[in-house]
């Protein structure tokens, strides 16, 4: 294959049209982030309040803002969301803190209001005559719905019932947070301080009344009258059901625009037919060195598949591993935050080292010194997991203290990783966007055009640091409702937006320098694509924090946004299944990195979409939040579009290098269909079943029932989990045959001599696979 040129400006302008796709995507950038900042300003304007006191009908003080506020910090510090949810994110094991709660100040406050007596439970609220209980509720609400915060003093008082209620709670929560809940996997002894109980209960107190207190103004609660319990009041607002079916008709009218514009726009002469197979290349110094990236990233996958089981597991047997106490010491937060991080983490990797594997193959140059650049970061970056895992460990255990928040746990989802841990993640992709920009430079000298893939190419990456430092912008004391909405910038836009757009580019990129595209298509297609990508999802961010104390309009510019992004990564995926019908050549030597990539937008539209939009309609949310059926679209996605891509990238790379006799296709086709099969296998069987299970019981009784433990130790909850065992099986098999390919393939590679230069590809003799 002849040597890419570099010095052709693509014009991306179609006749008659006075805005070339550059601008498009500029300008859609510009309003998307104008609308999200602005959002969030409105979000930090009208977050629920923080009473500087609570106090009885007799001025008692109760609480105060900063026996909340320190209650906020203990819990975060001990894996927070990974120990139960707060106004539904978080885990699903442990009970929504903010449902649970409310549902017990409600229950105690109408004994109060019945008998005077706060011992008040479900068995006796449903003993009570049907008059006596439609009694009850109106006062109920009156109780809870009616807002008596006064802003201007910062005081909030309760009721004389509401009152003796909460007591009861606290009495309640003493012996929960105390002793623990095996059902719910709550080590006992999760917390042994009174004065620590008492602050953490405060917070899930102060969250259960912004969950049920009317805004100013409003006729539902700051959290939008989520979680659902008709015992106060709390019921879906009627625009939520209005906001729905709007998402639904944008959803519909957007696929049918796309489709139009797609077959209109097709044009024969985008697709090229590859005339030859390109030969086995020599690695580089530094792409030799890239390569161990890949095998510490199987790694961390076979670690993150272990602990899945593990996690899976204590939703049946809550306090240990078949028989073997292991709460004690790899207790439910901490192995669930080792599985979400470790996912963040070898994935992140895989595309990492396809950036620093790629910049010499794009940029035609290794700059000298680059294979210790990578080689430095590999090392730099194993500190940051190693570190950061073990901190997390220590976080959940209470061995850090008021430390916890810098090394060990921040408490969040996702984002769990103490701060120092996260800066110096920060300073690594840095350190690794410069060693791109090193091997990239000669290439962008040449292209002319500030607009081309190579620019692309790394105008993406300058994206990848810069959006997970967005994580930086809250603390453990940060008010919660600004806290997510920061949060969900790196989990939504980081992953989801501006990752997804990196890795779409590198293999635009490759599939253009392949032959399998035209330059021009691959570009055009990479705009197009990247336009979809930032016009829904960056506003789509805000379909995450329909009920995070967040004003109403969130809710309906969320889910209209992000009912298009069922749309934009099969773009790039139709363009090179047409090219593969006409390149069988280049499909045989590349037949595996394009089947993991084609894996991709089948589970992009089935994970992310189908799944993904299960979640999204508001009046589903409101029933189906912090519940078993967001698991089936996080999976399904996290693996099935990310992971899938993550691999692709990997493969191409790999192959590119590997020689023929450690490039092991036929295990390869094996890993590809039973990790694929048993994904589709753990979410027919298991998680689809769990989930809807429980969406029923929310409906029917509500959010607080649907996170028992009537409903977690239920026969059905207790059956769907292990019937995800088959699937977990062969997802697992497939994963160990991927690694050991993988493994095969880096013993081959380093057996080979290395070039000291990027160039066109060798003249070694090979036989299609």
């Amino acid at each position: 294959m002849a040597n890419p040129t570099f010095d052709i400006a693509v014009p991306i302008r179609k006749p008659g049209r006075q805005l070339s796709l550059p601008t498009w995507l500029v300008l859609i950038c510009v309003i998307t982030f104008t609308v999200l900042l602005s959002a969030g300003a409105a979000i930090y304007k009208n977050a629920p309040p923080i009473p500087v006191t609570i106090v009885s009908p007799r001025q008692e003080v109760i609480l105060t803002q900063e026996t909340i506020q320190s209650g906020q910090k203990i819990y975060l510090a001990r894996g927070g969301q990974h120990i139960g949810s707060i106004w539904g994110h978080g885990s699903y094991l442990a009970p929504d803190w903010t449902a649970d709660v409310l549902h017990r100040w409600g229950l105690a406050t109408a004994g109060v209001l019945y008998n005077g007596k706060a011992d008040f439970d479900q068995t006796d609220w449903e003993a009570l005559s049907a008059s006596d209980r439609a009694l009850l509720q109106v006062k109920l609400r009156d109780e809870f719905k009616t807002n008596r915060y006064d802003p201007d003093t910062g005081r909030l008082t309760l009721t004389a019932a509401q009152t003796q209620g909460l007591r009861q709670v606290f009495a309640d929560y003493q012996t929960l947070l105390s002793q623990g809940s095996a059902v719910h996997s709550i080590p006992s002894g999760w917390f042994t301080d009174p004065g620590q109980i008492r602050d953490v209960t405060a917070f899930f107190s102060w969250t259960a009344w912004a969950a049920a207190a009317n805004r100013p103004n409003a006729p539902f609660s700051y959290t939008a009258n989520w979680p659902h319990d008709d015992l106060i009041g709390n019921q879906a607002p009627a625009q939520f059901l209005i906001w729905s079916i709007v998402s639904v008709i944008v959803l519909i009218a957007a696929i049918a625009f796309f489709l139009f514009v797609y077959l209109t726009q097709e044009d024969a002469e985008d697709i090229q037919s590859v005339a030859a197979r390109p030969a086995i290349r020599l690695a580089t110094p530094s792409q030799k060195v890239t390569t161990l990236f890949f095998g510490v990233a199987m790694t961390l996958f076979l670690v993150q598949i272990l602990m899945g089981m593990v996690t899976a597991h204590y939703a049946v047997e809550g306090d240990g591993f078949y028989g073997v106490p292991i709460q004690s010491y790899l207790p439910y937060a901490a192995s669930r935050t080792w599985h979400l991080q470790l996912a963040v983490f070898w994935i992140a990797t895989c595309w990492l080292a396809a950036g620093l594997y790629f910049g010499p193959r794009f940029g035609q140059h290794e700059p000298k010194g680059q294979a210790w650049g990578n080689g430095g970061l590999l090392v730099a970056l194993t500190v940051v997991v190693v570190g950061s895992l073990v901190g997390a460990w220590a976080g959940v255990q209470g061995w850090l203290g008021n430390h916890s928040f810098w090394f060990g746990h921040q408490g969040y989802e996702y984002v769990e990783l103490g701060r120092l841990w996260q800066l110096l993640l920060i300073g690594g992709m840095v350190f690794w966007l410069w060693l791109m920009f090193r091997a990239l430079k000669p290439a962008l000298k040449a292209e002319g055009s500030k607009t081309g893939l190579n620019h692309f190419f790394l105008y993406s990456a300058i994206t990848i640091p810069l959006f997970y430092a967005s994580g930086l912008m809250y603390t453990n004391h940060t008010p919660l409702s600004v806290a997510e909405y920061w949060r969900w910038w790196v989990v939504h836009l980081w992953v989801e937006g501006f990752f997804e757009v990196f890795a779409t580019v590198a293999i635009a990129y490759l599939c253009s320098e392949l032959g399998f595209l035209k330059r021009s298509s691959a570009l055009r297609a990479t705009y197009l694509t990247t336009i979809l990508y930032l016009g829904s999802g960056v506003i789509g961010t805000l379909h995450h924090l329909y009920f995070a104390g967040t004003p109403v309009f969130i809710t309906a510019m969320g889910s209209v946004a992000s009912a298009l992004e069922v749309v934009p990564l099969t773009l790039i995926g139709f363009e090179v299944v047409k090219s593969l019908k006409l390149s069988q050549e280049a499909q045989g030597f590349y037949r595996m990195p394009l089947k993991f990539f084609i894996a991709t937008c089948f589970w992009n539209l089935v994970g992310a979409g189908v799944f993904g939009f299960l979640i999204n309609p508001p009046i589903v949310l409101y029933y189906s939040q912090g519940l078993n059926t967001t698991p089936i679209h996080a999976h399904s996605a996290l693996y099935g579009v990310y992971g899938s891509l993550a691999i692709a990238l990997m493969l191409f790379a790999l192959r590119e290098i590997t020689p023929d006799r450690a490039w092991d296709e036929r295990n390869l086709n094996f890993a590809f269909w039973w990790l694929n099969g048993g994904l589709v296998l753990m979410m027919v069987t298991g998680l689809i079943p769990n989930g809807f299970y429980q969406l029923v019981q929310s409906v029917n009784y509500g959010t607080w029932y649907a996170r028992s433990a009537e409903v977690i130790s239920s026969p059905w909850m207790q059956w769907t989990v292990w019937l995800r065992i088959p699937g977990d099986i062969v997802f697992s098999v497939g994963a160990m045959m991927l690694v050991y390919c993988v493994g095969r393939s880096l013993v081959g590679i380093f057996q080979q001599p290395t070039q000291a230069q990027p160039s066109e590809f060798l003249a070694v003799k090979t036989t299609t696979p």
